[in-house]
């Protein structure tokens, strides 16, 4: 058991998943480090297949990790054995990105709300009236109104089918949820009723989020911090203000600086990349990010970087990071 602190929920030491290819490993999560506290949005940013969701379904072991520890609430849950995690799963839950693909089109908004209760033996089957209680009260909760109940996820739309799957989320009670770009689906005036939605529930059953998303609106509306990943590592975490305010990794000043501003008057300053992706197989020693970095010297290639604490709570895996802040 790891030391932690009554405030963190979830911390992740050192944490790999590999996927075996005909070319090598595949190193989709490599040496991730991040601590999650109650009741905290961690906002988890980057490109498509820079490993965010295998991050999210590594965490809760829907991947199993090559290596490192997961600990949650000081146990490491990396060791459980599938009893264990049977039990554990009523703590941990997670939300699909895809509300269709993510739900049995042969079960009722009913049947697929009750589901994990009675797989997790919650509330007995048998008990017809408790149970139909119990997902009127859920279905209350996240704004399903109750003529649905009988209906099919194909009859409904995008964001009656999202607000399934949070239902199903809630209804073992969790402290902690995966948001695998929940709203990414979605239409904008429905994204942000689900994004108020998972806010009053935050604020109402004391829950802890990982968001992961490519939205950054979404993660300034939302998330208390940011971790910006990079194939597969992670190169900047820190309080969100702050990742707006004072970007200081390489990648991060790119990344936001490809945000629209709806203003035809306002000046925009680009930073284009160049080069090409690196190879996330077999990766050899030294920053990823150096091969398309307007900054890069010999000194990041050749060693792994790891995350250095810049400013107050402010870390970066950059060689460079302080000499950019000062110039910043």
């Amino acid at each position: 058991m790891i030391k932690q602190s009554n405030d963190e929920l979830l911390k992740l030491v050192g944490l790999k998943k590999y996927f075996k290819t005909p070319a090598g490993d595949l190193h989709a999560v490599d040496d991730v480090n991040i601590t999650i506290l109650r009741q905290e949005t961690l906002g988890v940013v980057g490109e498509s297949g820079c490993g965010k969701s295998t991050l999210g379904r590594a965490v809760l072991r829907l991947h199993q990790p090559t290596a490192g520890e997961v600990y949650f609430e000081g146990e490491n849950i990396l060791k459980y054995n599938r009893r264990q995690m049977k039990e554990l799963k009523k703590s941990m839950q997670i939300i699909f990105q895809d509300p269709f693909s993510s739900l049995n089109p042969r079960m009722t908004v009913g049947q697929l709300i009750a589901n994990p209760m009675v797989i997790q033996k919650k509330i007995s089957p048998r008990d017809k009236e408790g149970l139909q209680k119990k997902i009127t009260e859920i279905m209350d909760i996240v704004g399903l109104a109750q003529r649905f109940q009988n209906s099919y996820p194909h009859e409904l739309d995008g964001g009656r089918r999202q607000r399934i799957g949070i239902a199903r989320a809630l209804s073992l009670q969790p402290k902690f949820i995966v948001c695998d770009e929940p709203v990414s689906a979605l239409d904008v005036s429905i994204q942000a009723q689900i994004l108020n939605l998972m806010q009053d529930l935050q604020k109402d059953f004391g829950l802890t989020y990982m968001f992961i998303t490519h939205d950054l609106s979404v993660v300034k509306h939302l998330c208390d911090k940011i971790v910006v990943m990079y194939l597969g590592n992670v190169v900047e975490q820190c309080p969100t203000k702050d990742i707006f305010k004072n970007p200081l990794h390489p990648y991060t000043q790119a990344l936001l600086s490809a945000i629209p501003i709806p203003d035809p008057n306002a000046s925009m300053e680009r930073i284009i990349l160049k080069g090409e992706l690196s190879s996330p197989i077999n990766p050899s020693p030294g920053c990823r990010f150096a091969v398309r970095c307007n900054y890069a010297k010999p000194e990041c290639t050749g060693q792994d970087m790891k995350l250095v604490e810049v400013l107050p709570d402010h870390f970066v895996a950059c060689v460079r990071a302080k000499e950019l802040n000062s110039l910043s």
